[in-house]
């Protein structure tokens, strides 16, 4: 992992809360929940344990790798520095270490892990395109996809399902992370227009129901073919009601 790379250079220095700025495109979310408030309350009566890690920016300006839970907290207590550990990384190498330090975490929506490894995939595959020209860019995304899977206990093909989910609608998204939809018809529903998951969700929501997989496989190929007709997905979702 980057941050563990002995030839990064690396500064500890107390930064200014108004100094620092989230990782743009930065997949977990920041919950103001009960997890927060002991945060927030162990903050208050030990101070920040943990520095944050950062990269510098223009201005005088740092960009968060890891810590934006532990900032939220900070910002929430009132206080106005931080210990910070400030490494000089570009853009992507920052990207690869902020999904790997989070990754860890017990508690991962398949959304965070989504867009986690589409962002990390994307930084190492700009990584290959600077260090090998010759490698097409199809064959650098499977290579990718099978180094992010073995790092972080996914198959290839798992990591692949878990970026087509970042096509999905939020509002679709989010019933895949409450769980429910699965992660297997929500892949396939994924290769449908954003027109037509618009469509479906609305059918979802007066049907009070969501497609079994066998359904997701239909509304796809359908989709493929520029036949999937709203009509027939509301006929087809009605099924799952007349068999409960």
């Amino acid at each position: 992992m980057p941050l563990n790379n002995p030839k990064n250079t690396v500064q500890a220095a107390q930064l200014p809360v108004n100094k620092l700025r989230p990782f743009e495109g930065h997949p977990f979310h920041v919950k103001d929940d009960a997890e927060m408030e002991q945060l927030v309350w162990s903050i208050l009566t030990q101070g920040l344990l943990t520095p944050i890690t950062v990269r510098p920016l223009e201005n005088n300006e740092y960009e968060i790798i890891s810590g934006h839970r532990r900032l939220h907290a900070c910002q929430k207590a009132g206080i106005e520095t931080v210990p910070a550990l400030i490494y000089a990384l570009d853009r992507d190498a920052a990207a690869i270490a902020l999904v790997d330090t989070n990754l860890h975490r017990e508690k991962i929506l398949p959304s965070e892990k989504a867009f986690a490894y589409k962002l990390k995939m994307d930084a190492m595959s700009r990584q290959g395109q600077r260090t090998d020209l010759t490698s097409n860019q199809v064959g650098r995304k499977l290579e990718s996809a099978a180094m992010i899977g073995e790092q972080c206990g996914d198959s290839q093909t798992q990591v692949r399902r878990y970026i087509r989910l970042t096509e999905l609608i939020p509002e679709i998204l989010s019933m895949v992370d409450s769980g429910r939809i699965a992660l297997t018809p929500a892949v396939e529903l994924s290769y449908l227009t954003r027109q037509e998951q618009r469509d479906l969700l609305e059918t979802m929501e007066s049907e009070d129901c969501t497609p079994s997989l066998s359904q997701a496989i239909q509304f796809k190929k359908l989709s493929q073919a520029g036949e999937l007709d709203i009509d027939y997905a509301a006929l087809k979702l009605m099924e799952i009601l007349f068999e409960r």
